[in-house]
């Protein structure tokens, strides 16, 4: 979630720290758009864009669906984008004079959310579908579709979606598929003056949201003025999409109402083996634990236990992983990878044992925070169905690390002026750790092959870096919303691995 404000010269408060709080730490999606009818967006904008020849004119469409109107409280989701972006033919000859013959493009279109004096920052993404071939001559044109983030306008009045600053990253290839030089290319884009940047106007009434949906702080701190104006500001969320075809079931539970489901994935690094394994999509099932709120010193800390647990096909385990690495430095040798959670420890009370911990840090004063999440997981590692240089090697069925080992994560947040960069639990991003594998046991049907698999992946700690989508939280989600929960209660952001 990010997001910028211009809110005049306000006194910043203990009360704004706790909004802040609120948003950061139980920010899923309360509340459902009106069923009301939709209007087509369709925005001809122009770019001028940095390009290594100079500046050049780019054309954008911008097309989507908005609702015609809402409710204050109520999540407004933008539709069916679609960026289609025109390079002119000086552009295009630049790019074929690289040796590319094809270009795949993701154009991200700052859009500022405005309602009276207050503006929230929103990103639209897209993507093209395929790889489009350079054109000899004239100009070169790119369809790019994705996804837009929710909007939850906290009062009533007209609320505006205007255009902003544009950046574009193409990435270039030859026509035997091998990476063009320069392989990639960034513009970035500004909105030529003159033109009417509005893309679209959604009137807001009063009325509040759903019932049951819990209200928007409204208590001043004791001893702080309240100097208003911040539960005003439109908040809004991660972008809203359909679950991924591969994605796995992830759905929640909405009588559990500390609950969250969320998709992750992402690639562990094989040090000695100079390779990296990618894990697909899985479901990871989030038990919210009660925040504390500890002063100390220049900072409000706000720490939080709670605890995660892997979900494959009704095992603790992340879906089965085929990984290909060069043994001694010259064998290729492939096999599957099955990664096994040790069964969660629980407390005397029958309650989960925490393997999350959360440290949000307010600092009142400059009106910054940053947090810190640590996830700690136990895990084992499977090996089957190896092949070496082509040929199955028998492993037997039982060729496993000898004991668990710790895996564990960390993930960083930081949020000044209303901008937020990083991650936390409740919106996702990215975790990095390392993991040292311990010696393997029972490798072998016919003969041991434990040292083997020991000298060649034990050892040595290897790079981890797992990617968390925005979670579920089905307590909080009323079919219909939009937002980051399907109707079935599953997890709508599928986040993409990233090395």
């Amino acid at each position: 979630m990010r997001g910028t404000r211009t809110t005049g010269a306000r006194r910043r408060t203990a009360r704004g720290a706790a909004v802040a709080t609120a948003v950061l730490l139980g920010s899923m999606v309360p509340g459902a758009q009106a069923a009301v009818g939709v209007q087509d967006v369709d925005t001809e904008l122009a770019y001028t864009c940095g390009l290594p020849e100079g500046e050049q004119p780019v054309k954008v469409v911008v097309t989507a669906k908005v609702p015609e109107s809402a409710q204050a409280g109520q999540t407004i989701q933008p539709e069916d984008l679609g960026l289609d972006l025109t390079l002119p033919e000086g552009a295009a000859a630049a790019l074929s004079g690289s040796g590319a013959a094809t270009v795949s493009a993701e154009a991200q279109l700052s859009v500022d959310v405005v309602q009276g004096d207050q503006r929230a920052r929103t990103e639209w993404i897209g993507k093209t579908a395929d790889p489009a071939p350079v054109p000899e001559a004239g100009d070169l044109a790119l369809s790019t579709s994705g996804s837009v983030p929710y909007v939850k306008p906290e009062a009533p009045g007209d609320l505006a979606f205007e255009a902003g600053a544009l950046s574009v990253e193409l990435a270039l290839k030859k026509a035997d598929g091998a990476p063009a030089e320069p392989p990639a290319l960034s513009l970035s884009c500004a909105l030529d003056a003159g033109q009417e940047a509005t893309l679209a106007e959604v009137p807001v009434s009063g009325g509040g949201g759903e019932p049951g949906v819990e209200p928007t702080p409204t208590g001043s701190w004791p001893e702080e003025e309240v100097t208003g104006g911040d539960e005003d500001l439109p908040k809004v969320g991660t972008p809203a999409r359909p679950a991924a075809a591969d994605a796995p079931p992830c759905a929640g539970d909405p009588s559990d109402y500390m609950g969250m489901v969320a998709f992750v994935t992402g690639y562990a690094n094989v040090a000695k083996l100079k390779g990296a394994t990618k894990f697909p999509l899985a479901c990871a099932r989030i038990t919210q634990g009660e925040s504390r709120v500890v002063p100390e010193g220049e900072f409000l800390h706000v720490y939080q236990d709670s605890a995660v647990d892997l979900d494959h096909e009704g095992k603790p385990q992340l879906p089965p992983a085929s990984g290909t690495f060069l043994t001694f430095g010259f064998m290729p040798t492939t096999a599957t990878l099955e990664m096994t959670q040790i069964p969660p420890r629980t407390n005397p009370d029958g309650t989960r044992v925490p393997n999350i911990k959360s440290d949000l840090a307010i600092n009142i004063a400059e009106g910054s925070t940053k947090a810190v999440t640590a996830v700690t997981l136990e895990l084992m590692l499977r090996l089957r169905d190896v092949e070496v240089n082509g040929v199955p090697l028998d492993v037997g069925d039982n060729c496993r690390t000898s004991k668990p080992f710790t895996l564990r994560l960390e993930g960083h947040m930081t949020l000044k002026d209303g901008v937020q960069v990083g991650y936390t639990l409740a919106t996702g991003g990215e975790l990095t750790g390392a993991v040292t594998l311990p010696p393997f046991s029972g490798c072998g049907a016919d003969e041991d092959l434990d040292n083997i698999f020991t000298a060649s992946l034990s050892g040595v700690p290897g790079y981890v870096k797992q990617v968390q989508g925005a979670p579920c939280a089905p307590s909080q989600h009323t079919p219909g919303a939009g937002g980051v929960c399907t109707d079935a209660y599953e997890p709508t952001d599928t986040p993409e691995a990233s090395r």
